[in-house]
């Protein structure tokens, strides 16, 4: 089913509910290379298989750059 959650303040329909790594994938963004908070709480990497997303949902996802 379609639903629509917030990303970074942005609506976006996917298919709901879904786990966190299915949705970033869905969005083009590789779990290793982001930091997420869903609905306020901070997602630790390993959780994201687990972590399911449901339409209203509110993400804030950040991408991790390397650099010096």
């Amino acid at each position: 089913m379609k639903g629509a959650v917030t990303a970074n303040g942005n609506s976006v329909e996917v298919e709901v509910p879904c786990s966190l790594t299915s949705f970033l994938e869905s969005q083009r963004l590789l779990p290793k290379s982001v930091v997420v908070e869903l609905n306020g709480e901070a997602v630790a990497p390993s959780e994201f298989k687990d972590r399911i997303v449901r339409a209203g949902d509110r993400l804030e996802i950040v991408r991790v750059v390397a650099g010096g």
